[in-house]
C-alpha cells in the first residue's frame, strides 16, 4: 500500500490498523534539540481520546503513547521518531457480521476491488483509529511552531445544521465543551439535536475551523505547491472531510470583487491588509494575516439503522451495524485538523529555507 507517508522535509509516515496491536507513526526530519517527552505528547492525543462525552466511542482507549526512538536524555537527536500507540480494547467481533458484506459510507467496497482483501475489523487502516499517528506527529510539528511564535485557535464550528457565528464565539471556552463549540448555549443546542440523533439511530457532522497567527509572508510555492494546495490536500487526506475553505470559502463567488478584496494599508510602518476575506494567503503563499481554514465532515457512516447493501457474492442484504461508534466524530477530529495543519505548515516553512540566496549564504555564515 502506498501514500502512507506525507510531507518533503518533515516526513510522516503512520503505520497500524484500528484493531491490530497498536497504530503509531515514524517522524523523519525533525530536528535536534527540542525537548520532547511521552506526556508532552500525551496532551494532544487525549484531546481525541474516545469515550470522553456522550457524544464519542464507549470504546475505552487509554491511548497511552510511547516514544521508541528519536530522543535522548529529554531532547530530540535529529534521527527518525518513532511513536506507538497500543490497542487495548479492540473488540474484532464485534465486525463479524459484515466479513461479507459492504458498510455503506465507508471503504469496504473500494478496498475490496483495489487489493482483492480487506481488514473488516473496523475499516484496518481506513479507520479513524489511524489518526492517532497523525495527531502525535502533529504535536511535535505544533511544539516546533509555537517556538517560532506561530499559534493555533481551533475549535468547533458547526454541528449539524447549528453554526456558530463570529460574534459568538467564545475562546475562553475552546476545548471545554461537548461538542467543541466555545459557546455555551450554542452547545446546548447542538447537544439537543444530538441526543436526537441518537435517539433515531442516526449520525451527524459538522465543521473545524482552524486558526493560524504568527505567519511569515511568502510560506508556499507559487505554482503548484501553494499554500491553499497543500493545506487542501493535507486536510483532505482526513478520512471523514468531505471539503476545505480558505477564508470566504464558498461565500466568495457570492460577493464582488471590490467586497472580496483585502485593501493594504501601513500600520507603524508595516504592511497590513485592512480585511481577511482570502484567509491569510495571496497567490498561493501567506500573507502574514491571520491564516482561516475549514474542515468540512461529513456525519459519521457508523450508524445503527438498518441499511441496504450487497455481499462480496453480490446479494442485496440488509444489515445493522453493531460496535461502538461516535454519533458525531466532529469534537474529536478537531485536534486532527489542527495536526494536520501543523505538520504541513512545518514542512513549508523548512522549505523555504531555500527560498533565497542570502539567506543560504547568512546560514552558513560565509
Amino acid at each position: 500500500m502506498a501514500g502512507s507517508t506525507i510531507g518533503t522535509l518533515f516526513k510522516i509516515t503512520t503505520w497500524g490498523e484500528s484493531h491490530g496491536a497498536g497504530v503509531g507513526v515514524v517522524i523523519d526530519g525533525c530536528p535536534s534539540g527540542l525537548p520532547l517527552d511521552e506526556d508532552m505528547i500525551q496532551q494532544f492525543l487525549n484531546r481525541r481520546r474516545p469515550g470522553q462525552t456522550p457524544f464519542s466511542t464507549p470504546r475505552k482507549e487509554d491511548d497511552q503513547v510511547r516514544i521508541l526512538s528519536g530522543v535522548f536524555e529529554g531532547k530530540t537527536t535529529g534521527t527518525p521518531i518513532s511513536l506507538m500507540v497500543e490497542n487495548t480494547s479492540a473488540r474484532p467481533r464485534d465486525y463479524s457480521q459484515i466479513a461479507s458484506c459492504y458498510r455503506p459510507g465507508h471503504a469496504d467496497y473500494c478496498f475490496d476491488r483495489k487489493y482483492g482483501f480487506r481488514d473488516y475489523r473496523g475499516g484496518g487502516r481506513s479507520s479513524g483509529r489511524e489518526t492517532i499517528g497523525r495527531v502525535a506527529a502533529g504535536a511535535v510539528a505544533v511544539m516546533i511552531l509555537e517556538r517560532m511564535g506561530i499559534s493555533f485557535t481551533t475549535f468547533t464550528k458547526a454541528i449539524g445544521p447549528i453554526l456558530l457565528t463570529e460574534e459568538e464565539i467564545d475562546l475562553s471556552l475552546i476545548g471545554k465543551t461537548s461538542t467543541g463549540l466555545p459557546n455555551a448555549s450554542i452547545n446546548a443546542q447542538a447537544e439537543s439535536f444530538l441526543k436526537e440523533c441518537m435517539m433515531e439511530k442516526d449520525s451527524a457532522g459538522g465543521v473545524v475551523e482552524c486558526r493560524v497567527a504568527g505567519l511569515p509572508v511568502g510560506l508556499g510555492e507559487p505554482v503548484f505547491d501553494k499554500l491553499d494546495a497543500c493545506l487542501a490536500k493535507a486536510i483532505l487526506s482526513i478520512g471523514a472531510v468531505k471539503a476545505f475553505e480558505l477564508g470566504e470559502g464558498t461565500n466568495a463567488p457570492r460577493l464582488k470583487g471590490s467586497e472580496n478584496n483585502d485593501p493594504f494599508r501601513m500600520v507603524n510602518g508595516n504592511i497590513q491588509k485592512l480585511t481577511n476575506h482570502a484567509g491569510g494567503t495571496l497567490g498561493g503563499m501567506s500573507d502574514g494575516s491571520e491564516l482561516i481554514l475549514r474542515a468540512h465532515i461529513k456525519p459519521t457512516s457508523s450508524i445503527f439503522s438498518p441499511q441496504q447493501t450487497v455481499t462480496k457474492d453480490g446479494e442485496e442484504v440488509t444489515i445493522q451495524i453493531k460496535g461502538r461508534h461516535d454519533p458525531v466524530i466532529v469534537p474529536r477530529a478537531v485536534v486532527v485538523v489542527e495536526a494536520m495543519t501543523a505538520l504541513t505548515l512545518l514542512d513549508l516553512l523548512m522549505i523555504n529555507m531555500t527560498a533565497r540566496l542570502d539567506s543560504i549564504v547568512d546560514f552558513y555564515g560565509r
